[in-house]
């Protein structure tokens, strides 16, 4: 086998590795999201409907409901558990016509990486979103 296969074949490997150590996080973080939910639905929490924030920094409506995860409002989880970020493009026509949102993959750490904004453990932000909204 040349070097340049063999390269290949473990870029190929890490690739693989790296999709299933994502999709086991998914798996955890969806635990907690759907926990969260049912939290809020035996308290009698509903959903608000959500807003998006456009790339220019402009406020807009969304299709979708759901819960704040963060004082940003940049993070959502809707009422079956499906995970938002509301950070999105738009055209100049979302301020009258709002965005359709796409779920995302959870991941069970927030903003890994970054290096401004709010970063930390998804199980943290859960229990201040739950905090915020039943007052405790």
């Amino acid at each position: 086998m040349s070097e340049e296969s063999q390269r290949q074949s473990d870029a190929r490997r890490r690739h693989e590795l790296a999709a299933a150590a994502a999709q086991a996080e998914a798996v955890a973080a969806q635990a907690q999201l759907d926990a969260f939910v049912a939290r809020l639905k035996g308290l009698g929490v509903a959903p608000e409907p959500l807003q998006a924030t456009l790339l220019n920094g402009s406020r807009v409506r969304s299709d979708k409901l759901g819960w704040y995860l963060n004082r940003a409002r940049t993070l959502a989880v809707g009422p079956d558990g499906t995970y938002f970020q509301l950070v999105t493009a738009g055209s100049a026509l979302a301020r009258f016509t709002g965005v359709k949102l796409s779920p995302s993959a959870p991941t069970l750490v927030i903003g890994r990486g970054g290096r401004d904004g709010e970063t930390g453990d998804l199980a943290d932000f859960l229990a201040r979103a739950e905090a915020s909204y039943t007052g405790n």
